[in-house]
């Protein structure tokens, strides 16, 4: 736990980062896994599972696993927002746009994320949290450069990608203002298994015509996705947001589009132009801005 309201210990930055590896490395998978995998089969399939794997690793590790009595609204509100909603619109999303694009998309998550903790949570905007919003937001909006202009005129792929970012940003918010009294590793677990069921279900009637067995590529790519992007990367999400304010924890994600951008780069060979470079410099700075480590005295 970090003694102040800023700071990250040296755990928490760890898992940060590998966030920003484990998630910005999945949006050009994402990309290749849609290319022989239909979107609702995908994603459920993986939630599904990861779900299945979190509460396994839980219960091997010794924690109760049945939800407190009464918070299984809480726990359904949770898993629509945190997990159904992003989940779904962004699959959709990425299927019209180039990865990383879509990960800068998604990832205006803390735009949201920090208005709605200061309206549901009264979080305080602070200059340092006001300054870090706007150098993230500036990075978006120039890594996004003349796409916008292309947006304009095609923009079902930009409004599901915002519809992602806003649901998520409900989710995070809504896990700190409705606790759920559960070691991290069990409530994801739920929350993947509560929102993964629809999907999957949804899928089984929608896309089961279309089902076949994908390339060696794409199969890798759902194995990463079921125990990286998944079960790693939400748990060590959900850990470091039920430990830090939701300012600090949302504009710290933005490191994750810039590992999506350079994924899309080695992995799909999109192409950034100087708006993907300069953007950068400026996610760094908020990132810098708002987060720091923890002083011990």
């Amino acid at each position: 736990m970090t003694n102040g309201t800023t700071g990250f210990t040296l755990r928490q930055g760890g898992l940060l980062l590998a966030l920003a590896l484990g998630w910005g490395l999945n949006w050009p998978i994402m990309k290749m896994v849609i290319s022989q995998v239909p979107p609702l089969t995908f994603r459920g399939f993986c939630l599904f599972l990861g779900g299945l794997g979190l509460l396994s690793l839980a219960r091997a590790g010794g924690q109760r696993l049945r939800p407190p009595a009464g918070q299984w609204p809480v726990l359904l509100w949770l898993a629509l927002t945190n997990i159904l909603g992003w989940n779904v619109l962004a699959i959709y999303g990425v299927s019209f746009l180039p990865s990383g694009r879509a990960a800068l998309l998604g990832y205006t998550m803390p735009v949201w994320s920090m208005l709605l903790s200061a309206l549901w949570l009264g979080n305080q905007l602070t200059p340092r949290r006001l300054l870090g919003l706007a150098l993230g937001g500036l990075g978006v909006l120039t890594m996004m450069g003349m796409e916008l202009l292309g947006l304009a005129g095609a923009p079902l792929g930009a409004l599901l990608m915002l519809g992602a970012a806003l649901s998520w940003a409900v989710g995070v918010v809504s896990l700190k203002r409705f606790p759920v009294a559960m070691p991290p590793m069990a409530l994801t677990g739920w929350l993947m298994l509560l929102g993964g069921l629809p999907a999957a279900l949804a899928a089984l009637v929608l896309e089961a015509p279309r089902w076949q067995m994908p390339d060696l590529g794409p199969a890798l790519g759902l194995v990463y996705n079921v125990f990286v992007a998944f079960m790693f990367c939400y748990w060590a999400w959900n850990r470091i947001v039920l430990t830090v304010p939701v300012a600090v924890s949302s504009l710290s994600s933005l490191l994750t589009p810039l590992v999506g951008v350079l994924g899309g780069m080695l992995l799909l060979g999109e192409s950034p132009g100087w708006g993907e470079f300069l953007g950068a410099a400026f996610i760094l700075g908020a990132v810098a801005t708002v987060v720091r480590p923890e002083r011990r005295g």
